[in-house]
């Protein structure tokens, strides 16, 4: 019911953590319901409807289907939206995921977690060029396609960015207890291609690297403009890129993933990580891919996602470690 448009993935581990059990169980509920698969079904297939529109396309009434939003609002599925009228507001529903991704792979048994959120005009080098910008929630950061306004101090507030090819890193600091033993790190962003103007199939393949160490390519589908992202400012214009789909990159002791699916067989002793140090992060589009589609990073006010660059390291701590390495007594 989920995978009906290439627009947006829910991630349980991303959204709730891995420990809200509650929340969880809320969804699975929310999932277990004919008619609530039928109005996530209806509103994939004509996005934005009002409740009144909605009601009468399933031939419920407005009372019963009240109960049935709710329940999908709650747990992340809707998002319900008031439109003034000149007899009161207009409630209108849209679907926020198209898909749901449960990650079921074992993780480590650690309890400690250091999470990091980054703006996306936060990055501490770049190497970009046209079509390139950036933009905050209040405008554009200087002009279009000039590369000179990613080394503007202004930089710093941007929600989005774009470019046609090059690279953005960022240097991601790492509070953890010193001599702890980092178990997995997780890295989520809202990425698209970007095209000139909009199109919904422009391939793009987007390299990540940590520390220097290529984890993998992810080829992102287009720069999708087929509806208006939920987040964008009044401002944005329609014919800019709109929204991406959220990855999930996870590097663990077993190899590296992107959304449940190995991407390589680099591992996490493999990135050099040091607490001293912290990381650094680059999402690059290289000259000699195969597909050369630019790339769109949004930010907590741009896009589908109400969130930056979040990066999350599990660890263990230095009592841990030691308990782990002392051999057993009779």
């Amino acid at each position: 019911a989920f995978a009906m448009h290439a627009g947006v993935t829910l991630h349980l581990r991303a959204l709730y953590g891995e420990n809200d059990h509650h929340k969880l169980e809320a969804l699975f509920k929310a999932l277990g319901s004919d008619i609530r698969i039928a109005i996530i079904r209806t509103l994939l297939e004509e996005p934005d409807m009002s409740m009144n529109e909605l009601a009468a396309r399933l031939e419920i009434t407005a009372g019963a289907l009240t109960g049935h939003v709710k329940k999908l609002e709650e747990c992340g599925i809707l998002k319900v939206s008031a439109e003034g009228s000149g007899h009161g507001n207009v409630k209108r529903c849209s679907v926020l995921p198209d898909r749901v991704l449960i990650d079921l792979r074992p993780r480590s048994a650690c309890k400690n977690a250091y999470q990091v959120s980054l703006k996306v005009g936060q990055f501490s080098e770049c190497e970009v060029w046209p079509t390139c910008g950036m933009a905050s929630k209040d405008g554009l950061i200087g002009e279009m396609d000039d590369v000179r306004y990613f080394s503007h101090p202004a930089r710093f507030s941007a929600d989005i960015l774009w470019f046609g090819r090059g690279y953005v890193e960022y240097t991601v600091p790492c509070f953890i207890p010193a001599g702890s033993r980092i178990e997995s790190l997780t890295i989520s962003a809202e990425l698209s291609s970007e095209a000139p103007g909009v199109n919904e199939v422009w391939p793009s393949d987007i390299s990540f690297y940590v520390n220097g160490v290529p984890l993998g390519k992810w080829t992102s589908p287009g720069d999708f403009g087929n509806q208006r992202g939920l987040l964008n400012p009044d401002w944005w214009h329609d014919r800019l890129n709109q929204y991406g789909l959220l990855k999930m990159l996870t590097v663990s002791h077993e190899g590296t993933f992107i959304d449940g699916r190995r991407l390589s067989d680099v591992r996490v002793e493999d990135l050099c990580l040091d607490e001293k140090k912290g990381l650094r992060l680059r999402f690059a589009v290289e000259g000699d891919s195969d597909h050369v589609g630019g790339m769109t990073l949004f930010g907590r006010a741009f896009g589908n996602y109400e969130r930056d660059i979040e990066v999350r390291m599990d660890y263990q701590g230095p009592a841990q470690g030691a308990a782990e390495k002392r051999e057993p007594t009779e």
